[in-house]
């Protein structure tokens, strides 16, 4: 299949091996030419550094040069500029999928309601799971899934992509797919937060286990099936993130929780952990949806608000008792 993939980002990258890998005609676009020039020497050493990448695919700075006559597009560009790709893509024939964990805080939609701005329904996908982009460029056993309404359009990307180490599920709930690949990178700044203020496993196997309930909460209230979050782009996704020191989202609380500013945070990692906006989303969202989240609210307070991480802690643990849900 001919796939324009846009956005040469690790994940991007990444998913553009793996389909190359298969055999599909790829393209990568982005809007950075020394990026793409970098790729097509067969590296990425700002993304991906130490990794050897193809160099008999297409790398395109031009984006109706890359789409043209694509059968699939694949979208793995940040949240904040989806909305702009995505708009070029109006009248396009092609499948599209989106890869990107996010939520528009304008709206409150997810990447692939932005996408189905512009086609229908059942030519629409999103990816998403537990998956670390090098660990995917790097053949390691992964697995993630596939949603979309059309179960069609889910087998079809689902054999696009799988490989042997690259396992695809798919998915008729894409609404639940998309919030829980979202929500987890706020709840993986909380994580990081406790790993920074020297906290146990206990203090982050009772964070993690409530805040997977939050993420069902306001999932379900946006139409998501409760049972979706209990697989691999809710629970799965949000173990991976909040535990392991790959993550951006993890490292940006735990410097948080040891006292750095976003400030000097930002400064010295220019490309934003996905965490951040999507914090000001999902509590914008929530409070639209009349659903209490008190984990991302506290996030929110830390990222937006100044608010310091022990106070943060010492509101969650003395709010009101209540019965597990």
């Amino acid at each position: 299949m001919r796939v324009a993939v846009l956005g040469a980002g690790a994940w991007g990258t990444a998913l553009a091996k793996v389909l190359h890998e298969n055999g599909n005609a790829v393209t990568l676009w982005d809007a950075v030419p020394a990026t793409l020039a970098e790729i097509q020497a067969g590296r990425s050493e700002k993304y991906l550094p130490g990794i050897p990448l193809p160099t008999d695919w297409k790398v395109q700075a031009d984006f109706g040069k890359a789409v043209g006559g694509a059968e699939c597009a694949v979208l793995a560009v940040p949240s904040q500029s989806f909305r702009e790709v995505a708009a070029g893509l109006k009248g396009h024939p092609g499948i599209f999928v989106s890869v990107t964990k996010g939520i528009e805080f304008q709206t409150g939609e997810t990447m692939s309601r932005i996408l189905r701005e512009h086609a229908p329904a059942n030519r629409v996908a999103a990816l998403s799971g537990p998956s670390f982009a090098r660990e995917v460029a790097l053949g390691i056993p992964t697995a993630i899934v596939c949603a979309s309404e059309s179960d069609g359009t889910a087998r079809a990307i689902q054999g696009l992509f799988h490989r042997p180490e690259f396992r695809i599920y798919r998915s008729l709930d894409v609404p639940g797919v998309e919030y829980g690949g979202a929500l987890k990178n706020v709840i993986a700044i909380g994580a990081g937060v406790s790993d920074g203020l020297g906290y146990g496993d206990n203090t982050k196997a009772g964070l993690v286990t409530r805040a997977l309930a939050e993420m069902r909460r306001l999932g379900v209230a946006c139409g998501g099936q409760a049972e979706t979050f209990s697989g691999l782009s809710g629970m799965g996704d949000l173990v991976l993130t909040c535990f392991s020191r790959q993550s951006r989202n993890r490292d940006l609380g735990e410097r948080l929780g040891r006292g750095e500013t976003m400030e000097a945070i930002q400064a010295s990692h220019p490309k934003l952990a996905e965490g951040v906006p999507t914090a000001r989303s999902a509590h914008h969202l929530a409070r639209q949806k009349n659903v209490a989240t008190p984990i991302i609210d506290e996030v929110h307070a830390l990222l937006y608000q100044g608010k310091d991480p022990r106070q943060a802690v010492r509101d969650l643990i003395s709010r009101a008792f209540k019965a597990e849900d």
